[in-house]
């Protein structure tokens, strides 16, 4: 293995103002990934060193989806040393909505924990590309960079994970196609 470079003091400011901003969307992302929040800091904190230690490599292209990508790669690498495979979501959070008044505060937040719930049943794959386009709103094309994919396979997953998230949220909640309960 070769020797990275130990960042110097104007590459870690540079660091701090490029990359510290997406820190956030780092671990929304290891949060979905892992399914544990603890482990979820885990991922982001080595990623974040990893990005660090290869911030060198970095073009100033698009820094939000080069972050993310390091996030899933160091997601993989630590799965495959610790053997553990999907892990179901045993907690859903739990936050009230922002709302004008407490019954659509409530209404908002039982329909967060629907889709949050089946977002959580999805498969992996499925379940991040939909947390990268639907929460950390990414581009086709930066969703394209951090899973490595063409992007008409992007848009083609894509498709398919709408269409079984759908297929969840329906199951969950006792629903056809036209929206009605059923009778």
């Amino acid at each position: 293995m070769s020797e990275t470079p130990k960042p110097d003091g104007a590459t870690v400011e540079r660091f701090r103002a490029v990359m510290l901003p997406h820190l956030d969307a780092a671990y929304g992302f290891a949060r979905w990934l892992t399914r544990d929040p603890v482990v979820a800091q885990d991922v982001a904190q080595e990623a974040m060193l990893r990005a660090l230690r290869y911030f060198h490599a970095f073009r100033g292209d698009e820094a939000k989806p080069w972050l993310l990508r390091i996030v899933r790669n160091t997601w993989t690498d630590m799965r495959a040393k610790s053997g553990a495979g999907d892990r179901p979501l045993e907690e859903i959070e739990d936050r009230a909505a922002d709302g004008p008044d407490p019954e659509q505060s409530a209404l908002a937040s039982d329909q967060r924990r629907h889709v949050v719930a089946a977002l959580a049943a999805l498969p992996a794959e499925a379940r991040e590309i939909l947390v990268l386009r639907e929460i950390e709103d990414c581009s086709y094309k930066h969703i394209a960079a951090v899973l490595d994919l063409p992007i008409g396979t992007v848009m083609s997953r894509l498709a398919r994970a709408r269409e079984k998230l759908a297929a969840e949220l329906r199951g969950r909640l006792g629903r056809r196609d036209h929206g009605l309960p059923d009778m």
